[in-house]
């Protein structure tokens, strides 16, 4: 039995402007990484593995649903982020498209950003758009070696990606699934004959009482 759930970081530094500003969880986001491992406890859902990516925001909430599990963890640096900050500012730099300032712009953006990066048009110092791809291939593969449960706590690139890689989506498709990844949802898919198949997407079930509807973030 293989089955793999992605869950992405809580709520960040949203008010940052580079990565290292951004890469650490906000009070909300700590609450919100303690509600999702309560909400696994409480419903009896238990891990054979849990591996994080090594950034800070993605750690903190691997080890918030660890501790609740009493399960260990382990951190693997092919989960972590695409380099966003970087990436626009090329794009910026490079194509004159501004960074954006509000959800609307971000909009825009992003599937701007992601089909120049997939195209080769961004800085050459930056990770390519087939090595990041390639990286989160790897991850995949090493969950299904592992087998059983597997639970990777990661970004919403990353999530993006696999169902990028899993569904065959196009670029175009991509970026509009990175628009709509809440902060630590759910991402499962599991093993039917030689595909991972998917089960759920984007799942809050720790969110949706009336009084945590304020949490439900995707940045």
């Amino acid at each position: 039995m293989v089955e793999i759930t992605l869950v992405r970081h809580g709520q960040a530094n949203a008010q940052a402007t580079d990565e290292a500003g951004y890469d650490r969880l906000s009070d909300l986001g700590h609450r919100q990484a303690q509600w999702l491992g309560d909400h696994l406890k409480e419903t009896g859902r238990r891990y054979d593995h849990i591996l994080s990516g090594t950034l800070n925001r993605q750690r903190d909430t691997a080890s918030a649903i660890a501790a609740c599990l009493d399960s260990p963890m382990e951190q693997d640096a092919r989960l972590n982020e695409l380099d966003y900050y970087g990436l626009a500012t090329s794009l910026r730099d490079d194509h004159s498209v501004p960074m954006p300032a509000d959800r609307d712009q971000f909009l825009h953006h992003m599937p701007q950003l992601m089909t120049a990066w997939e195209a080769g048009r961004l800085h050459s110092r930056l990770e390519t758009f087939s090595a990041f791809e390639g990286r989160v291939q790897a991850m995949i593969e090493r969950a299904e070696e592992l087998g059983g449960r597997v639970l990777l706590v990661t970004s919403g690139g990353v999530i993006g990606m696999a169902m990028r890689i899993l569904l065959r989506l196009e670029v175009a498709s991509y970026a509009n699934v990175l628009l709509q990844i809440n902060n630590t949802s759910l991402h499962r898919y599991v093993k039917g004959g030689n595909a991972l198949l998917l089960d759920t997407f984007n799942a809050t079930p720790h969110l949706e009482s009336a009084d945590r509807a304020f949490a439900r973030t995707h940045i």
